[in-house]
């Protein structure tokens, strides 16, 4: 099945070069999880502070769990501070 995979901040750098708006498209098997996508990029786990499945927030232990339908979109964000 086709996803989207968004990563922002920090973590584009993780995307391939050809990515573009900070995403690219994944096929992926349906038994993958939030982790072993990430790892497949060597996004440090603890780099996802904020990790949303079509605009909803997933837990931590969601995030261990085969979740996904065609068309998803998975957002990554890193831990930030500001003021």
């Amino acid at each position: 099945m086709q996803i989207t995979l968004k990563l922002y901040a920090g973590l584009s750098q993780y995307l391939p070069e050809k990515s573009k708006k900070h995403s690219t498209n994944l096929n992926i098997s349906p038994s993958e999880t939030v982790f072993s996508i990430l790892d497949k990029f060597n996004v440090p786990k603890e780099s996802a502070h904020l990790v949303l499945l079509n605009g909803v927030y997933l837990q931590p232990e969601e995030r261990e769990q085969p979740k996904f339908n065609e068309g998803d979109t998975l957002a990554v964000w890193p831990p930030v501070a500001g003021g």
